[in-house]
């Protein structure tokens, strides 16, 4: 079953290279970016849901952390409940993360197996750029996975809370991960990275901009109601 989603990667991946080709720029790397902005598209309604949630819990910390400090020792449980009535009340799913993150899963893994035995129309257009083909492992000068490092940390610092010392902590710790692990699969899915996180930053700057309202309301005490 995982093989033919493997095999529709690959076809679509020569699909959009075809397209590539009918523009006069036939390239395997602009047919994964092509790809990376196809599935964000996909992915659109998911993800904004998600950034959402994330930057109104980030305003939303000073509050949670208030609750802790008033119910942990004393009644944990409660805590729990009044954590999620504020949760609640302001329409916030702090599990609304999970599923962008678990549909990615399959379609990081059938790029990954497809790109390592990818049979090329053209072996020419499987370079970009520096890159002498992507189907290759690692980025000769680590470009790709420094990228896919920095651009984790931008869209990351978007949304963490500064104030969270385990926030502060896997800010740092993600990126150095997502780095990490770019330098050893082929460049092509370092590629697919690096534009999926330059257009989540991008998504979460208007996200941002669009809430901004919003966070005004909470941190002046207001509530969140109009913006649901």
């Amino acid at each position: 079953m995982f093989q033919a989603l493997v095999d529709g990667m690959t076809a679509l991946l020569n699909w959009l290279y075809h397209l590539t080709e009918l523009a006069h720029v036939a390239n395997y790397g602009l047919a994964i970016i092509l790809l990376t902005i196809l599935i964000k598209i996909i992915l659109y309604p998911l993800s904004v849901k998600q950034m959402r949630s994330m930057v109104i819990m980030q305003q939303l910390a000073p509050k949670v952390k208030e609750i802790q400090d008033r119910y942990r020792n004393k009644d944990p449980q409660k805590m729990q409940q009044k954590i999620m009535e504020l949760y609640r009340e302001h329409n916030v799913n702090p599990m609304a993360g999970c599923l962008p993150l678990l549909i990615q899963m399959p379609i990081l893994i059938a790029l990954y197996r497809a790109l390592l035995h990818f049979n090329y129309a053209d072996p020419a257009h499987a370079r970009f750029l520096w890159v002498k083909n992507l189907s290759q492992v690692g980025d000769p000068y680590f470009i790709l996975p420094l990228l896919a490092g920095l651009t984790t940390y931008v869209q990351s610092r978007m949304t963490t809370n500064m104030t969270d010392p385990t926030q502060r902590t896997m800010l740092i710790i993600m990126p150095i991960f997502i780095a990490w692990i770019s330098a050893t699969v082929p460049a092509g899915l370092a590629l697919y990275w690096v534009v999926f996180n330059a257009v989540g930053i991008l998504q979460q700057y208007f996200v941002n901009r669009h809430t901004q309202g919003l966070k005004e309301a909470l941190n002046t005490g207001g509530g969140s109601r109009e913006n649901r």
